[in-house]
């Protein structure tokens, strides 16, 4: 089964002091493209986490986020009373100058000003650093979860628009066994004005011939039945035992397709089989936009 590369997986995990949140995004991208925002503290495991993901997510673009919650009991905050008590002697200064009376409630004035509080730089444990890490798996693994779920809707997806592009080949048949007759008629027509002129009939059967040839589409036909069936091979993974890591083959595939289907319209000279060809390519865009989502 194929996978999408689009996909979101959350994972938590605490350790003594600290509730650790992993959340992993990622998008379609021609190859691995990854950052990730992670408290400074936490900084030395983004090579890590990196390697595994390049491993696991293999294509994309990936985005992590990282939050840490402090859950132990005692605060690492302090009161920086050297800097409120630098606040308070310019505060009465302003007061002195201006003319204007000092705060009645000093405690409110100074604990709303910057650095009011001393907040110690985290640091990370080897228990935080366990944490972390089944935080991380948990969120790859239901990353992983959605892109297969989003596989499956993208494989449901392109097999129905496979179905179709097969369906509309079909009604081309019809009008490719009357072109012939009518070719000919309206050649047999158009001599048959120049009433001056002597032609070779057994000539004229020749050109005929050629002319159809030129206009057959036997083999585009041929050719475009195979790409599908090759298409539909890729989807399942025939190749390879898996239908994971296609999504570039599918591309090259669809466009084998497309012209196929290109040729097809530049040799319909019915207006009835070119709407048919307008059909198709219409079915085949909606498939090479959705194959930039496979892996």
């Amino acid at each position: 089964m194929i996978l999408s590369m689009t996909g979101f997986g959350r994972g938590c995990a605490s350790s003594l002091s600290k509730k650790i949140t992993v959340e992993i995004k990622s998008l379609n991208s021609k190859q691995f493209d990854f950052s990730m925002r992670v408290p400074s503290f936490f900084r030395e495991l983004e090579v890590e986490t990196r390697n595994l993901l390049a491993a696991e997510i293999e294509r994309g673009k990936v985005d992590v986020t990282v939050s840490v919650e402090n859950i132990a009991t005692e605060t690492s905050a302090s009161i920086n009373i050297p800097v409120l008590a630098a606040y308070k002697g310019e505060l009465e200064k302003m007061s002195r100058e201006l003319g204007i009376p000092e705060p009645a409630d000093w405690y409110q004035v100074l604990m709303r000003l910057p650095d009011a509080l001393k907040v110690e730089v985290g640091k990370m444990d080897s228990d935080d650093a366990e944490a972390f890490a089944a935080a991380r798996d948990e969120a790859v693994a239901a990353l992983i979860a959605f892109r297969k779920q989003e596989g499956e809707k993208l494989y449901a997806f392109f097999l129905e628009k496979i179905v179709n592009i097969r369906r509309l080949l079909k009604e081309v048949e019809p009008f490719e066994e009357s072109r012939v007759p009518k070719i000919k008629a309206r050649l047999e027509e158009q001599l048959a004005r120049l009433s001056s002129i002597e032609y070779d009939k057994g000539r004229l059967e020749q050109e005929l011939i050629f002319y159809i040839e030129k206009l057959d589409v036997s083999e585009e036909k041929l050719r475009l039945n195979a790409h599908l069936d090759y298409f539909i091979q890729t989807l399942d993974g025939e190749e390879k035992g898996k239908g994971q890591g296609q999504g570039k083959k599918l591309g090259f595939i669809a466009q084998e397709m497309g012209r196929e289907i290109n040729t097809l319209g530049s040799k319909s000279n019915q207006a009835e089989m070119q709407k048919i060809v307008v059909r198709m390519k219409d079915e085949l865009e909606q498939i090479k936009e959705q194959v930039l989502n496979v892996l």
